[in-house]
């Protein structure tokens, strides 16, 4: 058989090609493009098909293959982009990149809010921040374990109540 035979072939089964594209997708337009790219491709794949191969499985097996691989498709490309008018400042979070300007900012303001607390809850704070035990603190500046975690305490309360504009939710 030759290509233009072959051509002929599938052009005949196109009736029965829309109808079941017309069964899968659920809409006239989608079924007749799902139509198109079906006959592009079995013209496309001519030589892999063997003479004597039932025609219509072939093309319905096409089909179905090229159905779902758009479907997964598009439900990926969903999952992936939003499609949402609106789009919150939490989504953005996932998909922006950081720059150097807005943590240099942050960094600034959280310099700023540590530079507000009095000296005693900033020396615990730091300390603790920068690793060391509650003891070890309170032996280090001679005060008791008890005062340097109330100390700990107001430093992050009043930390967190200065920076509450970098809250998550």
């Amino acid at each position: 058989m030759d290509r233009v035979q072959f051509n002929s072939l599938v052009l005949g089964q196109s009736n029965l090609l829309k109808d079941y594209a017309k069964n899968l997708t659920k809409n006239y337009d989608d079924a007749n493009d799902l139509v198109q790219e079906t006959m592009l491709k079995a013209v496309h794949y001519f030589e892999n098909f063997k003479e004597g191969t039932n025609l219509k499985g072939w093309l319905v097996t096409i089909m179905k293959n090229t159905f779902i691989n758009n479907y997964r498709r598009a439900v990926k490309s969903k999952s992936v982009i939003t499609v949402e008018e609106e789009i919150s400042s939490v989504s953005l979070r996932h998909s922006a990149s950081n720059n150097r300007g807005e943590n240099k900012c942050m960094l600034d303001d959280i310099n700023y809010a540590l530079a507000k607390l009095p000296e005693d809850l900033y020396i615990c704070f730091i300390m603790f921040y920068e690793g060391y035990k509650y003891d070890e603190i309170a032996k280090h500046l001679v005060i008791p374990v008890g005062t340097v975690k109330t100390r700990i305490h107001i430093a992050r309360k009043r930390l967190k109540s200065t920076l509450s504009s970098y809250k998550l939710n």
